[in-house]
């Protein structure tokens, strides 16, 4: 039977895109989707939509709250300090959320952050709600299961706050405990009248099934223990990323730029699209690209307070690097570059969707050097129980030095390093098994096996 599905992300690229990708995946199977989407979102999602027949973009018009700027409908288009507002915006959907899926009655509603779905699915009736998580299994463990609330984790020490709730599963996936502090987000409101805490907990009590954007193999420890905690399902979609066309990057200034190098000496670095670097941070990470010694492609915003990367670079940069450091602020695809033959280190920010990417669609070494919590904890999954990259130290205040960045990539990079062996070794054999024949697409079919069990149920 073919299963009618709608999708309403969080307003994030990095949630559209995901769930877009998984849509592509159950289109393929013959299976109907309807994509809750603010418009600008639909206008650059488009090219990405392989099955323009079966999945339809549905337009959100987004509310006007007041403090956002208007025309404001993704986190691409506001500063992090106003993404409670759009929070608020996403929550004053509901009626119109309520009168489409009045219409529709779809089988299913995947959601993200919109911890109201499964309460207006119930009023609504026959619908199943799936609360699709596309960050790591080990943030939602260490953030969501343990009832904080402020007072507590305000009169906590450092090594109290970092504590893994009880019989997590994992003692090196941790926080460290100048880290502590990222957790206070937890109680910063998000959206009117509830936190970032209260709103991920919600949906993940109240649907039907929890979905994960990972495979069994990586990250099955920590579902279970989710799956324990909530006391229901949880599924696996596996990592669902687009299939690698191998085509090379378009002639112009930047595979110009890489064709100039040795096969596997250039670094690349890339922050993602919502990264925003302090100032002193960004000098540490362009000093400590150049004193790699390594020709260098940095792909990465204005740092915080200025209008361009140009105008943040340290005195006489320019002149020293401008041989072989690029630095760009704009979009780069990122995947091209990283298959390119001249490119062999990657360092990342660690984001899951980069994550993925990285382990399963490409050869370079890998650096880790992660911002958020979710991040972080990718950082140490990798680093600690895959073993197929290495992290940037960092101080007790969460700094990272021009040479700590120097060190990771010397460590990964230098021929005779054992430690840069023993990360591409096993890098080999986490890419190979990933990425072997019927692998993703048994994680999709037995997906959509489980999706119509629970149906029936």
């Amino acid at each position: 039977m073919a299963l009618q599905i709608v999708m309403f992300p969080w307003f994030a690229f990095g949630h559209f895109i995901p769930f877009l990708n998984l849509s592509n995946e159950l289109a393929k199977r013959g299976h109907k989707i309807s994509l809750l989407l603010p418009k600008n979102a639909q206008i650059r999602l488009q090219n990405l939509n392989l099955y323009p027949d079966l999945i339809t973009f549905h337009k959100l018009t987004i509310p006007h709250v007041d403090g956002l700027p208007y025309g404001a409908e993704t986190t691409a288009d506001v500063p992090s300090s106003l993404e409670s507002l759009l929070a608020t915006a996403m929550d004053e959907l509901y009626d119109q959320i309520k009168s489409f899926l009045q219409n529709l009655k779809p089988h299913f509603v995947f959601f993200d952050f919109a911890y109201w779905i499964p309460d207006l699915a119930l009023e609504i009736g026959g619908i199943k709600t799936v609360c699709y998580k596309v960050v790591c299994p080990a943030a939602t463990s260490i953030a969501l299961i343990r009832s904080p609330d402020k007072t507590t984790f305000t009169a906590s020490t450092a090594a109290q706050i970092v504590k893994p709730p009880p019989g997590y599963p994992s003692t090196s996936v941790v926080l460290h405990e100048c880290e502590a502090k990222l957790l206070s987000f937890l109680f910063h409101e998000y959206g009117k009248g509830v936190t970032f805490y209260e709103r991920s907990k919600k949906g993940m009590t109240r649907c039907d099934v929890i979905a994960m954007k990972t495979c069994r193999e990586i990250e099955g420890t920590f579902g279970d223990y989710i799956a324990t905690q909530f006391e229901k399902p949880v599924l696996y979609t596996g990592p669902v990323l687009p299939e690698l066309k191998k085509e090379p990057l378009e002639e112009d200034r930047l595979s110009n730029w890489l064709e100039k190098f040795e096969p596997g000496s250039v670094v690349f670095c890339a922050f993602g699209s919502q990264l925003i670097l302090e100032k002193k941070q960004f000098q540490q990470l362009v000093l400590g690209l150049e004193l790699t010694e390594l020709p260098f492609l940095l792909a990465v915003k204005p740092p915080e307070g200025t209008n361009s990367v140009e105008e943040a670079l340290p005195e006489g940069f320019k002149e020293r690097v401008q041989e072989k450091g690029l630095i760009l602020d704009c979009w780069v695809p990122q995947l091209k570059i990283l298959n390119h033959k001249s490119v062999g280190c990657f360092v990342s920010h660690c984001g899951y969707g980069s994550m993925w990417e990285s382990l399963e669609l490409c050869d370079c070494q890998l650096v880790l050097l992660p911002g958020p919590i979710d991040h972080i904890l990718n950082a140490r999954l990798m680093e600690q129980e895959l073993k197929v990259g290495v992290e940037v130290e960092k101080d007790e205040n969460g700094l990272f030095s021009k040479a700590s960045l120097r060190k990771a990539v010397k460590c990964v990079m230098d021929k005779d390093s054992q430690i840069g062996c023993f990360v591409k070794e096993n890098h080999r054999k986490w890419k190979e098994f990933l990425s072997s024949p019927g692998f993703m697409s048994n994680y999709i079919d037995n997906f959509i096996h489980n999706l119509h069990g629970i149906l029936v149920e």
